[in-house]
């Protein structure tokens, strides 16, 4: 296992990734605010030369209902920046291997499933709301991604795997921001082009934190089951890697389906959130009218599956965050044949950058885009918003498998800690972004919690 932790540390900040391609761009004091000027001045659709390849960025909707949706066999979603996390996982592959992989999962992500996966995630969230209440005494500023990454994981482990987490999660959110944070991986190649770094050793990232993640699917499989449930995802996974008539899967394969929902399936939710405690320090209004509706609905008790429906306002604003800092602020895709978009020709192997973030905050589609505004998505307002100009979990047949699991998560969450506690964001505003394979915010999202009486 060391060695292999080793072998994975030696891929970050090699050049042949695009994040490693685009990272001077996004990773500029504005890095959005440059994006959105290339691409306007080109109707939306920017070509740029970076060394032996062209990279087209996107922003316009028909450009993504042509790439997602109507030329969606002529665009194939661009794993080279994960294969080295996930292995085969159902992330990273396409076609019909990507179909078969997902079947027998699909069932443990339908809507009528999530109602049961409700009590679960209360227990997460009186676990973190125990946490919360001790730190809290200490007014000590805490990172609010490390504290919303090991929610979202307890989450995830108890609903999907009927497993408590059976890691630090602490040490997992350091391996995790070792491989997301592009800049650092631009820090260590020039390193090795300047002769200064032969190979990344335990000073640049710690080995222990990659090895930690690499035992983690082992450990989620041995570990004793939570409440000894017979159908749920993790035993959906075994049987499939135990079943000799389907070839797709493996041993192996379960063990990268494991990886995927233990960062994929933790990160977005960790990242929503967090961003959502940003949002709401700065309107306080916004966090009241959220604990208002949490108490007039559920009053002393815990919410159930039925109560999230009439949580409109919550969901409001979930939705608002996720348009303001969507996880993906940008889809990565790579030409399989020739094509035209806004009178430039696509070649085979050129890169193709969607940018969810900038139509986001495009003021033909939102009124006072950056504005703060949970009611634009009040019931009745959903119909009348232009189609693909809102795509949190991306569009077409590669829409993210948990992207409702993940509203839910963060809706629950919002609505029982605010009912606790009152988060003040401790950081420079407005929060800086860094812009690396997911809107991470730079510096962190430091915070104190103020238990309320």
């Amino acid at each position: 296992m060391e060695s292999e932790a080793h072998a994975y540390s030696q891929t970050l900040g090699e050049q042949e990734s695009i994040w490693f391609k685009i990272s001077p761009l996004v990773n500029a004091a504005d890095p959005m605010g440059i994006l959105k000027r290339l691409v306007s001045r080109q109707s939306g659709c920017f070509p740029i030369q970076m060394r032996d390849e062209k990279i087209f960025f996107l922003s316009e909707v028909d450009h993504f209902k042509h790439v997602l949706v109507t030329k969606v066999d002529t665009y194939e979603k661009y794993f080279d920046g994960l294969k080295p996390i996930f292995g085969k996982a159902m992330i990273t592959i396409d076609g019909a291997l990507w179909q078969k992989v997902r079947q027998p999962q699909q069932p443990y992500f339908h809507p009528n499933v999530y109602a049961g996966y409700v009590p679960h995630f209360m227990v997460a969230l009186r676990r973190k709301a125990a946490d919360w209440a001790a730190l809290a005494q200490t007014g000590q500023p805490v990172e609010m991604l490390e504290q919303t990454w090991g929610l979202a994981a307890d989450m995830v482990c108890r609903a999907l795997f009927d497993r408590e987490v059976p890691f630090n999660p602490r040490a997992v959110f350091g391996a995790v921001k070792a491989y997301t944070d592009v800049s650092h991986h631009r820090a260590i190649r020039m390193k090795k082009v300047a002769g200064g770094l032969t190979e990344v050793t335990d000073a640049e990232v710690p080995a222990q934190a990659i090895g930690a993640w690499l035992t983690l699917p082992e450990a989620v499989i041995s570990a004793k089951p939570w409440q000894n449930r017979a159908d749920t995802l993790l035993q959906a996974l075994l049987r499939s890697g135990d079943d000799p008539s389907m070839w797709e899967w493996d041993h192996q394969q379960v063990l990268d389906e494991i990886k995927q929902y233990l960062w994929a399936g933790t990160e977005t939710t960790a990242l929503t959130l967090g961003w959502a405690f940003y949002l709401l320090s700065q309107h306080p209004a916004v966090a009241e009218r959220i604990r208002r509706e949490s108490e007039t609905i559920c009053g002393d008790r815990e919410p159930t599956a039925a109560d999230l429906e009439q949580l409109t306002y919550t969901r409001s604003a979930v939705l608002e965050t996720l348009r303001m800092y969507p996880p993906a602020w940008a889809l990565v895709r790579t030409a399989t044949a020739e094509d035209t978009i806004a009178g430039h020709k696509i070649m085979p192997g050129d890169r193709i950058v969607l940018l969810p973030y900038l139509v986001h905050r495009d003021e033909r589609y939102w009124e006072d885009p950056e504005r703060f505004d949970p009611d634009r998505f009040a019931p009745g307002k959903v119909a009348k918003r232009v189609k693909y100009s809102y795509l949190p979990f991306g569009g077409g047949k590669r829409f993210c498998i948990g992207g409702q699991m993940a509203q839910m998560e963060v809706m629950l969450a919002l609505s029982q800690l605010l009912r606790r506690f009152r988060v003040e964001y401790a950081g420079p505003v407005p929060a800086q972004i860094a812009a690396s394979v997911t809107l991470m915010p730079k510096g962190g999202l430091p915070f104190r919690l103020r238990a309320l009486s």
